[in-house]
């Protein structure tokens, strides 16, 4: 029987075609009812209904209703509507496997979160403003507060496949890292907790401490003002997860306070912020426009993760990406 997969992925028609080349000799099945980006909710495509696979972001309910369903493969990294004690039961009784596409965007979201790093160790927002002549005040002021990283802590909370590759980018600078995340697995490359021990890694002080949480009901507003005044004064925050996980509030008031050096953002809630949202006008905060994933080429990346995992399906191996 040939293997019937069903697609609602949005992508431009080049990456369309490279998925139909890539399930050449299977029956694809294209979503009349494609969204117009990753997370939009579409009507469902009554032909999800006899696939054995499907790649895009159809809906939970309906995939309940997929009864020749064995593999789902989620176009996104975050995995919120499907993360439910109701759909993970289900998925499991029925063996389905479920796997989402960290590994499309690990790259870019780590070298983000690299990039605000050495951004904040060289005062480069600072910096940028600044037309100060050599020997001023303001001058020696940013030399001398400049602090390279090397050697410096870091707390990962929501560690996966975009943390682990953070941590290769930081291996050189030869910093202590710690990871969190749910469940810790023991293949991880750097000492890592279960998210119930954050507290006492965040009293230890850690120079930086970067959120990579999804949205749940269980990381809502996690970093709350308890969590931020275990931090170490003068530590700074970076949030590439969920603009959820974090109390905004709270935020502002340790930002406006000092206790916290700066912030970074890539994730904000609402998105983007009210003009009049005091963030934005935080002098020691940084909001870029929920970008860290983006790169060149992005739907393409995202196909061709498909279609690597589709030979392992076909061929009985592990698949990348399993979350379920």
């Amino acid at each position: 029987m040939t293997l019937r997969i069903f697609s609602d992925v949005s992508a431009p028609e080049s990456s369309l075609r490279l998925l139909a080349d890539g399930t050449s000799g299977y029956e694809l099945c294209l979503s009349r009812t494609r969204g117009g980006s990753v997370l939009d909710q579409a009507p469902t495509d009554p032909q999800l209904y006899t696939a054995e696979v499907a790649f895009g972001q159809p809906d939970p309910g309906a995939i309940i209703h997929a009864k020749s369903l064995r593999w789902l493969q989620i176009s996104s990294s975050s995995i919120t509507r499907y993360d439910t004690p109701e759909f993970r039961e289900w998925v499991t009784r029925r063996g389905i496997a479920v796997c989402n596409s960290a590994s499309v965007y690990a790259e870019a979201c780590a070298e983000h979160a690299l990039s605000f790093m050495l951004a904040q160790s060289r005062l480069l927002p600072e910096s940028l403003r600044t037309r100060a002549r050599g020997g001023s005040e303001a001058w020696e002021r940013l030399r001398n507060n400049s602090m390279p990283l090397r050697g410096q802590s870091v707390l990962i909370v929501g560690y996966g496949a975009i943390g682990a590759r953070l941590v290769e980018l930081l291996r050189p600078f030869e910093m202590n890292v710690t990871a969190v995340r749910r469940e810790v697995r023991g293949d991880e490359s750097v000492p890592t907790i279960q998210v119930g021990r954050v507290d006492d890694v965040l009293s230890l002080g850690p120079d930086h401490v970067i959120d990579i949480l999804p949205d749940s009901a269980e990381t809502a507003n996690f970093f709350d003002a308890a969590r931020f005044a275990k931090m170490n004064p003068g530590s700074v925050f970076y949030n590439i997860g969920r603009g959820t996980t974090v109390d905004q509030t709270a935020l502002l008031e340790v930002l406006d306070s000092g206790r916290v050096a700066a912030a970074w953002l890539d994730v904000t809630c609402p998105e983007p912020l009210p003009e009049d949202h005091p963030l934005l006008a935080q002098w020691n905060c940084h909001i870029t426009p929920h970008v860290a994933g983006g790169h060149r080429d992005e739907s393409v990346t995202l196909v061709r993760h498909f279609l690597g995992n589709l030979l392992r399906f076909t061929r009985g191996e592990a698949l990348r990406d399993r979350v379920m």
